[in-house]
């Protein structure tokens, strides 16, 4: 799920902390919660190449006040219904071995304790969504490109170690994904890529957000791919007249 209101390094902690506040109200101390945070919740987390999300995944273990809680917190801080959620549960990119590869983040109120998915089990699962209209394929750069910042590489075979914990051996990976992950690597230059890659999911949000207005209701995800298939291939080929054209003059 996704709302207008972006989540920053600095809000995030503000609402895991006011969730804390709220969930030790209604279940006292005798019980804690754990959150593990995934997608972009968990990037705004651990680096510093993007600046928001627009929502925030995670898998919750908690007593069924939890849910109270969050709509306490979403009220207080005029944030929307279920701002905290665990859609991604329903998703390719969901795996039941995340708390094994998660690492401690912070602890609210000595009641929520918080964890994160990182580095090369965060590249495995954006590659297993692989969305192109999201930041799913930037992040996946945009990680390689702050480790490698930072001297601390990630290679490509603690990827594919990754993707094989999280899935097994009869993991696929879309065709998106496996070709941002192998150009990553054949050329290096993970900045460039970084911002080619984040431009083209900017246009490809623009293109399916023109379709939903063109044809309100008619979007759903089995037609995305090829939504933006037919848009990319009539781009280029107005490029391509545009180029033959301006050859003959």
């Amino acid at each position: 799920m996704s709302s207008e209101v972006p989540f920053t390094k600095k809000n995030l902690d503000t609402c895991l902390k006011e969730l804390a506040k709220e969930f030790r109200k209604l279940n006292g101390t005798a019980m804690c919660a754990e959150i593990i945070l995934v997608g972009g919740a968990a990037v705004l987390a651990n680096y510093s190449f993007r600046e928001a999300t627009y929502d925030i995944d995670a898998a919750i273990t908690a007593s069924s006040v939890m849910k109270e809680a969050v709509n306490r917190v979403g009220d207080k801080l005029n944030l929307p219904n279920g701002w905290l959620n665990m859609d991604f549960h329903r998703t390719n990119s969901y795996s039941d071995k995340l708390t094994a590869v998660s690492s401690y983040y912070k602890t609210f109120s000595n009641v929520l304790a918080v964890r994160t998915v990182a580095a090369e089990y965060l590249i495995a699962m954006k590659l297993m969504s692989g969305r192109r209209y999201k930041n799913d394929l930037s992040d996946i750069v945009g990680i390689l490109f702050e480790h490698q910042k930072n001297g601390k590489p990630i290679s490509r075979e603690a990827i594919d170690n990754a993707i094989y914990t999280l899935y097994g051996e009869t993991a696929v990976l879309p065709p998106i994904s496996k070709q941002t992950i192998d150009d990553a690597f054949s050329y290096g230059d993970y900045e460039q890529a970084y911002m080619k890659i984040r431009e083209s999911e900017k246009q490809s949000k623009a293109i399916l957000l023109d379709f939903d207005k063109t044809y309100p209701g008619a979007l759903n995800a089995d037609k995305i791919d090829s939504i933006l298939e037919q848009a990319m291939q009539k781009k280029r080929e107005m490029v391509s007249d545009k180029t033959k054209q301006g050859g003959g003059l």
